[in-house]
């Protein structure tokens, strides 16, 4: 026998004796569970190897783990595949503050040493996420653990682009792309994030030449890409610039004569319908430039400085530059108005700089015809997200995408397999060529290979089958691509989600997943994004030190609802640990009654009580089975806590515990069936929660197993629970909740007239049918002695008692009368002042959320607590004017 267990859980202790024993057993690898039921395989958003671990890791994490967990259960052979991203930007970023706090820059070490330097960050710090996810519980296979820059997967990468090279869908040009001046590299359109900003559009007037006193007004945002502007556009059809079609402007401040010509993309409906023109430092304007052949002026330099094409503004940083210009033109009465307006500021996802639109040549993925086939993948099914409102997200970015810029300006990262001849003619190849070989093509000698990096997303779109060696033709990548699932955020369904299913199809001619799980973002208690400068921060980790690592993974899973944002606090682990505390409490009350049980003997069950408990877990096992199935995570922790909590702790150990310490009943048949079925039901309650809560659960298992003859020796190698329909007994069923309802009712109504609990009442029970009086008849007993009764009458055709206290159950009517038991005229009295009271603080709080200056004025989490003070006043007023109406 095992030792007792203990009266308290410790959970840290817990945890990392089952973490570490699961992960020397080899119970996370997939040969732990034998061939013949199938695979399940999921592979790991990879976290950046700069992160820790933050509450969108646990949620994202905990939810995989979960399935992972519930398909070993069900007897397949289980790969969850983990690893880290190298993280190009990022990663950078953080050895170069490491260097310039020794006073040194990138350029000052060379890019040899600067690289030996990242590895050594990442050999020191890049693991402790990866440790911070087994104490999670995550139950990822930790021998096949890839980094996106391991030799492995950087040879993928170049197979990769040298195939895409080959088919001429990778190619080098001068474009237009997102630049952020303070990493100094491009941008794909997914890192420049858009974030509305207060902000101005400058009207500015153009003078026309020859035309003294005649202007253009054209509108902008940014004027100092004025510097640059080539034409004026209006629309072939605007009346008001008929006669100036193919006339000139005189630009201001650089005296530059460009022309006023017709396009589209003018819109006579907005502003003056006159646009300026700068195919340098726009998206838009850069077709228009195409289309009309306009030369292409690029006013900036790398660092967003005015180059030498500015004229008298050169050196100027662009902000002082947009100060000076706009002073200038007012100076000169060009400036006709300044609007102010909200303007969408595209800022770098990494350090939040203003992007710039800049003129520049980059290798870019020429998109169209990888994307056509990733968009059919989710028409014909083949990949289904969910929830499917996200469907339209994956589709709509699939249909409009421009070619996408792969090439990064830094050092950290995988070096574009290209090399040039003296004539800047590339060559791409998945061995490096000598400086001085010829080229492959023009014979011509090699030069240089090309200084940048791939972006960070382009090896992360390999993931799903370079984890498993592709190119190679391995074992791992024969059985196990492709994968199951994905789960993962919505805001990479563009960076990720659509470039992996374009890749799948490319290099494997498969999907890399046929389900897509998109889940919420976690959100603090009042809405609000998590982050530093806000210090709304909860660190799962700390919650886990705090509360317990099954709490943090219970309360996430139970708030998961179809991809909804989560708003969280830190009250509701305290929440999960109260729950994970009630399961301990109750198996150690169960394990401590099973002395003396011999579970291989036979004992009939007849109890209605224990036909009750079990039909109920027959049942929980259908729910929960097809609710796992279908990612309803909120729904699993629904119907388990129900159970736990309400039928097994709350009623069914209540009920058994007459026969469990009546020192006359042990040895029985009575006696034995109660056990027999308190240890079925928590051993089947252990494996239903273990993919939630795995630590405490294996604990409790591990105890429970000398009781429980078809537990294995590891409950995350156990077999899952499946439905018994020999195990449902309606009449029990229907029994047994009546009996319970009549307790209830009882208790209801004690609470509610502020009575003791042993106080002894009377229930007359006003039946919807003869069926339930019967039901009610057969259970008297049972019900008087649980419920505490003086007495207790059931019929159909029962009268309302004056003066009584009623409860509404299905099919029944519960009254209690009131005579005698309380002071009638003062509780009278004390309810009406109570809801004088209640409605009096309500209409102050009503007001307070009516004034609009307070409601925009007052800090997000005032509000919030008004708002649940409201909710929370109307709630106690309903149950006030309910006991009042008691009374007629």
């Amino acid at each position: 026998m095992s030792e007792p267990l203990s009266t308290r859980y410790v959970a840290k202790d817990t945890e990392a004796r089952w973490g570490r024993v699961w992960e020397e057993e080899g119970c996370f690898r997939p040969e732990a569970v034998p061939e013949g039921r199938g695979r399940f395989v999921v592979v790991i958003p990879p976290p950046n190897v700069t992160g820790v671990l933050h509450m969108g890791h646990a949620l994202n994490n905990t939810l995989q783990d979960v399935l992972v967990r519930h398909a070993r259960m069900q007897g397949k052979r289980t790969l969850w595949v983990p690893g880290t991203d190298h993280a190009g930007i990022a990663t950078q970023n953080v050895v170069e503050k490491a260097l310039a706090s020794e006073g040194k820059s990138r350029d000052d070490v060379g890019r040899e040493a600067f690289l030996e330097r990242t590895w050594a960050w990442k050999e020191q710090y890049g693991g402790r996420i990866i440790e911070q996810l087994k104490r999670l519980g995550a139950s990822c296979d930790w021998t096949r653990t890839r980094f996106t820059m391991d030799e492995g997967l950087s040879r993928a990468v170049g197979e990769a682009f040298v195939r895409l090279f080959d088919k001429d869908l990778v190619y080098r040009g001068e474009r237009l792309i997102n630049w952020c001046p303070r990493c100094l590299t491009a941008l794909s359109d997914e890192e420049a994030e858009p974030r509305d900003e207060a902000g101005h559009f400058y009207h500015l007037k153009y003078p026309v030449k020859d035309q003294p006193g005649r202007f253009v007004v054209v509108a902008t945002t940014r004027p100092e890409t004025m510097l640059g502007d080539t034409a004026v556009a209006v629309h072939a059809d605007d009346e008001r610039y008929t006669d100036l079609i193919g006339q000139t402007i005189q630009l201001p401040l650089v005296d530059r004569e460009i022309p006023i010509i017709t396009d589209e993309h003018a819109d006579p409906t907005k502003g003056s319908g006159a646009v300026k023109i700068t195919p340098a430092h726009d998206f838009n304007d850069f077709e228009v430039g195409n289309r009309h052949a306009l030369e292409r002026i690029n006013v900036f330099t790398e660092d967003a400085k005015v180059n030498e094409h500015g004229g008298p503004y050169a050196g100027l940083d662009r902000f002082e530059a947009r100060k000076k210009v706009l002073a200038d033109l007012e100076a000169q009465e060009l400036l006709a108005e300044v609007e102010d307006k909200e303007i969408p500021l595209p800022r770098c996802y990494r350090c939040s700089t203003v992007v710039e639109p800049y003129l520049s040549k980059q290798w870019f993925v020429r998109m169209r015809p990888l994307l056509e086939p990733a968009a059919a993948a989710v028409k014909d099914g083949r990949v289904n997200i969910l929830p499917d409102r996200y469907v339209r997200t994956y589709l709509d970015w699939v249909e409009q995408y421009r070619d996408w810029c792969i090439s990064r300006q830094i050092w950290w990262g995988h070096r574009i397999p290209v090399w040039y001849d003296e004539d800047e003619v590339p060559a791409a190849s998945t061995t490096p060529l000598d400086i001085g070989a010829p080229h492959p093509t023009t014979g011509k000698p090699i030069v240089r290979q090309d200084d940048d990096v791939l972006d960070t997303w382009f090896s992360s779109q390999l993931w799903p089958f370079s984890v498993l060696g592709w190119p190679d033709q391995t074992e791992d990548l024969a059985n196990y691509y492709a994968t199951d699932v994905l789960v993962t955020a919505r805001d990479i369904i563009y960076f990720w989600v659509a470039r992996m299913v374009m890749c799948g199809i490319e290099f494997m001619d498969e999907v890399p997943y046929h389900t897509v799980y998109i889940n919420g973002t976690v959100l603090d208690s009042i809405g609000r994004r998590m982050s530093k400068s806000l210090g709304n921060g909860i660190d799962p980790l700390e919650m886990g030190d705090k509360y317990g690592m099954d709490a943090v993974r219970w309360t996430l899973v139970s708030l998961t609802t179809e991809g909804q944002d989560i708003k969280l606090s830190e009250g509701r682990f305290e929440g999960g640990r109260n729950f994970v505390n009630k399961l301990w409490n109750a198996s150690r009350f169960v394990l401590m009654n099973l002395e003396g049980f011999d579970p291989s003997s036979d004992v009939t069950i007849d109890a209605p009580e224990d036909r009750w408990v079990l039909t109920r877990f027959a049942n929980l096992v259908t729910d929960v089975s097809a609710a796992l199935e279908n990612y309803r995570f909120h729904e699993v922790g629904q119907k388990l806590y129900a159970f736990t909590w309400n039928v097994f702790c709350d009623w069914y150990l209540e009920l058994t515990k007459v026969r469990m310490q009546d020192v006359t009943a042990a040895g029985t048949d009575s006696r034995r069936a109660a056990q027999q079925v308190l240890a079925t039901v928590l051993d089947g309650l252990l494996r239903l929660l273990h993919p939630i809560i795995p630590f405490v659960t294996e604990e409790l298992r591990s105890h429970l197993r000398p009781y429980a003859p078809d537990a294995g020796e590891r409950l995350i190698l156990d077999t899952w629970p499946t439905f018994d329909p020999s195990l449902v007994d309606a009449t029990a069923e229907s029994e047994v909740d009546r009996l319970i309802a009549l307790v209830k009712a009882a208790r209801v109504v004690r609470d509610r007239m502020g009575l003791s609990p042993r106080k002894e009442i009377s229930l007359i029970v006003r039946c919807a049918e003869p069926a339930v009086a019967a039901i009610v008849e057969r259970i008297r007993d049972r019900a008087v002695a649980l419920g505490v009764l003086s007495g207790l009458t059931a019929g159909t055709d029962i009268e309302k008692p004056p003066k009584s206290s009623a409860v509404v159950e299905e099919g029944m009517e519960i009254f209690v009368p009131l005579e005698g038991l309380i002071d009638l005229d003062a509780e009278l009295a004390r309810l009406d002042k109570e809801i004088k009271q209640h409605e009096g603080w309500l209409t102050g709080v009503q007001k307070k959320l009516g004034n609009e200056g307070f409601v925009a004025k007052a800090p997000p989490e005032v509000v919030e607590r008004e708002k649940e003070r409201m909710g929370e006043l109307e709630e106690k007023l309903v149950r006030l004017r309910s006991n009042r109406a008691d009374f007629g």
